[in-house]
């Protein structure tokens, strides 16, 4: 049996392949502004003419035909369950929104909190600021490897913008500025951890930011939390959890 789940994000649109229950092939493009154009992409590089049972999660979860849709947050928990066995607390940062979700010992959302009415604390945050600073986003570890971070006062994206380059005007090193803004999504996304559930015990971190090793020992350093992650497969996790859910409707 074949399975595709589809994530199709606001940044990038994220699929995966899972033949006979395992985890086969996966892939991803950048949305791109056209996320129905990127979800068909992953369909057509991961489909073959075997049938397979497609589905879909995300901002434009409904754009393609799918045998079902699903909410983010409860494919995203079923990843994050997926990729790290007995886990109940993942924080998500994705490319417009931050994510804490508190699970039950099966995987199960109890509860969610969900910053989508800004760009603060997002992946599109870090984006556009390190853009500001002449980096790509990808490599940002390297870029902050030996930097000492700067404070940075502002979480509105256009505010923070105007005060990075003014920090730059002012002759501080960029990769202390983006060390400040790191540590500045951390401070944001463990305030929302600790409203959602102040017991939480140790957490599993996705989305787009969770390439960065500097990011994960951040988010470790300002919840006080173990922080598991998977290098390869975290970003994906709500593509993961979509293909789960439709392995057991069949």
């Amino acid at each position: 049996m074949r399975v595709i789940g589809l994530d199709s994000g606001s940044t990038t649109t994220k699929g995966v392949l899972f033949e006979e229950g395992k985890l086969t092939k996966k892939q991803l493009v950048l949305t791109s502004g056209d996320p129905k154009k990127a979800a068909e992409s992953i369909l057509e590089a991961l489909k073959n003419e075997t049938d397979t049972y497609v589905v879909t999660t995300g901002y434009g979860r409904k754009l393609i035909r799918a045998d079902k849709v699903v909410t983010e947050i409860t494919c995203h928990a079923k990843g994050a369950a997926y990729l790290r066995e007995h886990i109940q607390n993942v924080i998500d940062i994705g490319g417009q929104d931050s994510k804490v979700i508190r699970l039950d010992q099966y995987g199960q959302v109890l509860d969610f909190s969900m910053n989508d009415k800004c760009a603060a604390g997002t992946g599109r945050f870090v984006e556009v600021l390190m853009r500001t600073l002449g980096e790509e986003i990808e490599k940002i570890d390297t870029f902050v490897s030996t930097a000492a971070p700067i404070k940075i006062n502002s979480m509105c994206t256009v505010f923070a913008e105007s005060e990075v380059i003014s920090l730059i005007g002012k002759g501080e090193k960029r990769e202390n500025i983006a060390l400040g803004v790191l540590h500045s999504i951390a401070s944001r996304i463990s305030n929302q951890l600790r409203q959602l559930n102040p017991e939480a015990g140790p957490l599993f971190f996705s989305g787009g930011l969770s390439h960065s090793k500097v990011m994960a020992n951040l988010i470790a350093e300002y919840t006080n939390k173990e922080v598991y992650y998977d290098r390869e497969l975290s970003q994906y996790a709500g593509a993961i959890g979509a293909g789960i859910i439709g392995l057991h409707q069949n």
